[in-house]
């Protein structure tokens, strides 16, 4: 069989990272800036970044809809951190009025931005996973969190009380960045999802 191909979106972020680490877990992966990228592939990342900023982008680019559209027809996903915060279906704190974050509605939850506080609250720590075996190195910057998980979803991890990783059917998030540490699970685990579907 081969690879499925998964898109990252790449309007912001850790695009290059998200790449590498999709190719690791066997993927053939693009990066996603137009419409006929995205109807190309079989999944989608959404990288971290600022989430209000994607959202403009996503409009700039002419791409709000179609990927509301595509998740709504069941497109496999993965937000981690700002992508996270796009996936839910409300976010507390959106922003400034005409550039808030936009919610994509992949996943029924409740996400507050910057949950765990500024830039200079950024943190790390080991943090049990479901279904994963040994905890996950866990890099937290200006961080969400889930106030909301609702029925159907599936609460993955927790860091300091906190809701931190989710999956509802074929759509999986994370408030941290596992591109970044060279633990490949995650990826993985989303790469086994998305093989799953086709």
């Amino acid at each position: 069989m081969s690879p499925p191909k998964v898109g990252v979106l790449a309007l912001q972020g850790d695009t290059r990272e998200h790449l590498a680490a999709l190719r690791e877990a066997g993927a053939e992966a693009m990066p996603v800036r137009r419409r006929d990228e995205l109807d190309a592939v079989d999944a989608l990342v959404l990288p971290g970044g600022e989430s209000t900023t994607i959202s403009h982008l996503l409009r700039d680019f002419d791409l709000l809809e179609p990927l509301r559209a595509r998740l709504a027809e069941g497109l496999p996903a993965y937000g981690a951190c700002a992508g996270m915060i796009l996936l839910a279906s409300e976010i507390l704190d959106a922003g400034a009025r005409g550039r808030e974050a936009v919610p994509l509605r992949g996943i029924d939850m409740t996400v507050r931005r910057n949950a765990f506080g500024r830039q200079v609250d950024s943190f790390e720590g080991d943090v049990a996973f479901a279904g994963l075996g040994d905890p996950v190195r866990a890099v937290f910057i200006r961080a969400p969190w889930v106030e909301r998980a609702g029925e159907g979803v599936q609460v993955l991890a927790r860091a300091a009380g906190h809701i931190v990783a989710v999956r509802q059917g074929v759509v999986l998030a994370t408030a941290f960045h596992p591109e970044i540490t060279g633990d490949r699970r995650i990826h993985q685990l989303f790469v086994d999802i998305v093989r799953g579907r086709r």
